[in-house]
């Protein structure tokens, strides 16, 4: 009997050591299975500066490699003129980008088999689309060029079913959306560049799936530009590429916590020379980038240590293309799917501010902002929707129309402007949203009072156009 007790314990550590053994394999070999987009080494990458058209890569392929396998490289858009943005569903079986077929082709949204390579087309029309990303609960979100009396022109994101069907837009600002990628709490963080009145104001800015709550999660010093999507790692670090002003623009490569993005900036590549156009986090201690050491090289695939801040041995090259995208073959964390306020029979959204005249702690003595206001004026696109005088507690209550775009200055008694505008807002249908005041820290959290706004009837935006607020009550 004991005899049978050791045989039968024998079988079991070998099986536990041979499952061992199989899962550590396995997952040495997921690491080692990428997937990157190339782009003509005659054409160099695009400057996020340079207008729209840097999202659109001319003449590039996506391809596959394993890097312990030489001679594994293998390009899997041979069909299309060019193909570029790749995303791995979270099961590691599929794979959505963006391409075109033929040159003079609108770019559009495609997923592919990874067994089979066999493609089909997600979206159509003739507005271009870049960046898909999958989202839980079978949908896929991505940027899509809009051009109407709400945004003018840019590129606002939608979501839609995996077969292209219920395309929902859901960010309604004169914003380009770029570059999405989708946080382990599923939020959509995305790449944001104002377009009106003016451009600039780059971010990157947060929001639920649905196009809620959406508002500012970092921004960098000066005028810094994001490159491309940003990237979560297991630790609560956020990855980056980011562009810093000197002519031509220089990339290096940023972290921020995700707990305090606008106060945890650290840039892991300060002492290496050179340019990183993209990152890939493997492990806290090792990281894959898209790298080149001066203009006239082209952008490599490195291993880099952000530990130590130094950059390892060069892993991957294509003497005619850049190395752009970087994306692992493997199955992933599936975020998680969160609940949706909108309600698309209701044609407004409610905004409470708690007080206009919160001092944001970190905000200088003598800056104009700690002037006191009393009023409020809400701009649209190219026109005013009026002025709201405040509460005496500074508070104030909007009803505004859903799906426009808005932004907020505050004014004293005068009429004269104290702050503002700040960033595009705007409501979903049914949306709730509320703020501590107009110059706040996003890391602080209300007071518990009850603002003096919210015992009266909220304020009917545009305030000033009598049958578009009857319109309201109608509808309401």
């Amino acid at each position: 009997m004991i005899k049978r007790i050791l045989i039968l314990s024998e079988i079991i550590l070998v099986g536990l050591a041979c499952t061992i053994s199989i899962s550590c394999g396995k997952h040495a070999s997921d690491e080692n299975k990428l997937i990157l987009t190339e782009a003509p080494g005659n054409v160099n990458p695009p400057d996020y500066s340079g207008g729209a058209s840097w999202r659109n890569l001319p003449g590039a392929r996506i391809s596959s490699i394993d890097l312990k396998r030489s001679g594994s490289q293998k390009t899997l858009t041979g069909d299309f003129y060019s193909a570029c943005f790749p995303e791995i569903s979270y099961d590691g079986k599929f794979m959505l980008f963006t391409g075109q077929h033929n040159e003079s082709d609108p770019w559009q949204i495609w997923e592919m088999n990874l067994k089979t390579l066999k493609y089909r087309q997600v979206t159509s029309g003739t507005e271009d689309c870049a960046d898909p990303v999958y989202l839980p609960g079978e949908r896929i979100v991505f940027s899509r060029l809009t051009v109407n009396d709400t945004v003018k022109s840019a590129r606002c994101l939608y979501t839609c079913n995996a077969d292209g069907s219920d395309l929902t837009q859901i960010t309604f600002s004169p914003d380009d959306n770029l570059a999405t990628t989708v946080l382990k709490d599923g939020r959509l963080l995305t790449v944001r560049h104002r377009l009106l009145p003016d451009q600039g104001g780059p971010m990157l800015a947060v929001m639920r799936p649905d196009g809620t709550k959406a508002e500012k999660f970092y921004s960098g010093p000066g005028n810094n530009i994001h490159l491309n999507r940003a990237h979560e790692t297991d630790d609560g670090t956020v990855i980056f590429a980011e562009s810093y002003g000197e002519s031509p623009a220089r990339y290096r490569l940023v972290s921020i916590l995700y707990n305090r993005p606008l106060h945890s900036r650290t840039d892991l590549t300060s002492s290496v020379p050179g340019d990183f156009y993209n990152v890939l986090p493997l492990r806290p201690d090792k990281y894959l980038v898209s790298y080149r050491k001066s203009d006239s090289d082209r952008f490599a695939l490195y291993e880099f240590n952000p530990e130590k801040g130094s950059l390892g041995p060069e892993v991957f090259i294509e003497n005619d293309y850049h190395i752009l995208d970087i994306v692992s073959v493997k199955p992933h964390e599936r975020p998680k799917k969160l609940p949706s306020e909108v309600d698309v029979q209701v044609k407004t959204g409610l905004l409470l501010c708690q007080d206009i005249n919160f001092k944001d702690p970190f905000l200088p003595e003598n800056s104009s902002l700690m002037k006191k206001a009393l009023k409020i004026e809400v701009l649209g696109v190219d026109t005013t929707y009026g002025v709201v005088d405040v509460e005496n507690d500074g508070s104030f209550q909007l009803k505004v129309m859903a799906d426009k775009p808005f932004r907020i200055r505050t004014l004293d008694k005068d009429g004269n402007v104290v702050g503002g505008p700040g960033s595009w807002l705007w409501l979903r249908p049914n949306e709730r949203r509320g703020c501590i005041g107009c110059h706040e820290n996003p890391e602080l959290a209300p007071e518990n009072i009850v603002s003096l706004a919210v015992k009266k009837s909220p304020v009917i935006i545009p305030v000033h156009i009598t049958d578009v607020k009857e319109k309201i009550v109608e509808l309401e």
